[in-house]
């Protein structure tokens, strides 16, 4: 059985109606019974899984040749299957395809990662970034396709200006963007975490609401033809994993 075998029952079957809030509902339970895979069928899988995450880079030079839209949304919709205290979904994505508004973004994130690098980062985080070569000059901003903002929904925000506290944000929002970046490269498409700091241009260019603080610019696309990476070396096995 492939990593695409469909369900027994097809999503659309058993689709639920539009999401709401369901702060203070009633906890209804709805049976999960999902198909178990034989031992050696999940033990392919996952070496196979392993070896395809093992060749993701994070690339900086991208071609500007365009990508399906419909694999940017299916990533997407991928990742808001993530997992989320209470189940609050605190995310909003925002596809930025216009090359207009991508410039708008290149040219505010240029604007604070030249004061960052000009001194407000610290001698450390230069230090620590320095084997990454990275400079202030953000070209992936409008050289690649397409930008994924990723925005923290700090509280809910009725239609009537009703207001409601999420939980784990940061925590949700960070799961929710590592589903991203594998959905992205299991479909074929390079990425990039950006995280300019400050970051609230990002809601002023693209017009969010006051419940919403930006949590990450990801540009996507195919590498350039003269795409390098950082020789780097990933931790090994050994020493990420404690087992008890």
């Amino acid at each position: 059985m492939s990593d695409t075998t469909p369900a027994s029952t097809p999503p659309s079957a058993t689709a639920p109606g539009p999401w709401t809030p369901t702060h203070g509902a009633p906890y209804r339970p709805a049976p999960y019974r999902p198909e178990r895979i034989a031992a050696e069928e999940s033990l392919e899988r996952a070496a196979r899984l392993r070896r395809r995450m093992d060749e993701r880079r994070t690339v900086r030079a991208f071609s500007p040749d365009p990508v399906p839209e419909q694999v940017l949304r299916d990533a997407i919709a991928c990742a808001a299957t993530a997992p989320s205290g209470a189940h609050q979904q605190p995310w909003t994505f925002v596809l930025v395809k216009d090359p207009e508004v991508r410039r708008r973004i290149r040219e505010a994130a240029e604007h604070e990662e030249k004061v960052s690098y000009d001194g407000r980062l610290g001698e450390e985080w230069l230090a620590a970034l320095r084997p990454l070569g990275t400079d202030a000059v953000k070209a992936h901003m409008t050289d690649a396709p397409a930008l994924i903002v990723v925005f923290q929904q700090r509280y809910w925000l009725g239609e009537d200006g009703a207001k409601r506290k999420h939980y784990y944000v940061d925590e949700s929002v960070g799961i929710a963007v590592g589903m991203l970046l594998t959905a992205l490269h299991l479909s074929g498409l390079a990425a990039l975490i950006h995280t300019p700091s400050p970051m609230r241009f990002l809601g002023e260019v693209l017009n969010r609401p006051e419940n919403e603080k930006a949590f990450a610019v990801i540009p996507v696309g195919h590498p350039a033809e003269d795409c390098e990476v950082p020789d780097l070396v990933r931790k090994s096995l050994d020493q990420v994993l404690v087992e008890i």
